[in-house]
């Protein structure tokens, strides 16, 4: 009987122990894909003109219009696209005549050489990003080959004598070819919560199952005599 009544404790304290846990992530999952609504709603409102002054906390996605000359000069990030293969995100200095910032222009594959130059002034729509790629593990740019292995923000304002604003190409006034724009989204945002949730419930169902099995055991264990 003892040994019964210490399983069935067990048990139910394991199993709501994992069903809380469960439920809990649950509750991230929503609280998360209420924060990916309203950066997507964020990304994709009307675009307004650069501001003055700029929060990278406050001011990441913000749409923006941007207009002026796209300097010849850029910087190649490795990337890969998936079933496209490897390729470079081109970054270019843009003068806007009292301001230059870095302008994300997009992808172009590895096996293509030649960065189109444009002359004049040039409109692009796009979001604010301060994107967070390096890291202690990440290769330092080989400046031989122009080949960067992240976009870090602060290194390269500082090779293209830009301010510290980064512009993600999403539209634009000119045929880039053969560069394609990677706009800003939300599909790099993490969100596993379901499948933690998943998990959770799946261990709280095997943990309720064993607490069973073992105290049928313990009840139908013959009763030792003296």
């Amino acid at each position: 009987m003892r040994r019964s009544f210490f399983f069935v404790f067990v048990g139910i304290g394991g199993a709501a122990i994992l069903l809380w846990l469960g439920f809990w992530q649950m509750q991230r999952l929503e609280w998360k894909l209420g924060v990916i609504a309203d950066i997507d709603a964020r990304i994709e409102a009307a675009p307004i003109p650069l501001p003055d002054v700029l929060d990278p906390e406050n001011d990441a996605y913000l749409p923006v219009e941007v207009r002026g000359v796209v300097e010849p000069e850029y910087l190649r990030v490795l990337v890969s696209q998936k079933e496209i293969g490897a390729g470079y995100r081109i970054i270019s200095a843009m003068d806007m005549g009292g301001r230059r910032v870095l302008l994300d222009r997009g992808f172009m594959l590895v096996d293509q050489t030649e960065v189109p130059v444009h002359e004049g002034s040039e409109t692009v729509r796009g979001n604010l990003q301060w994107p967070q790629e390096v890291d202690g593990f990440t290769p330092e740019p080989d400046v031989a080959k122009n080949i960067w292995f992240a976009r870090d923000v602060a290194a390269m304002a500082a090779a293209l004598n830009t301010e510290e604003t980064f512009v993600v190409s999403k539209q634009t006034s000119f045929d880039d070819g053969p560069i394609s724009p990677l706009p800003v989204d939300t599909t790099a945002i993490p969100n596993d919560h379901l499948s933690y949730a998943i998990t959770w419930f799946s261990l709280a169902a095997i943990w309720i199952a064993m607490t069973l099995a073992f105290t049928l055991r313990a009840r139908r264990a013959p009763k030792q005599t003296s």
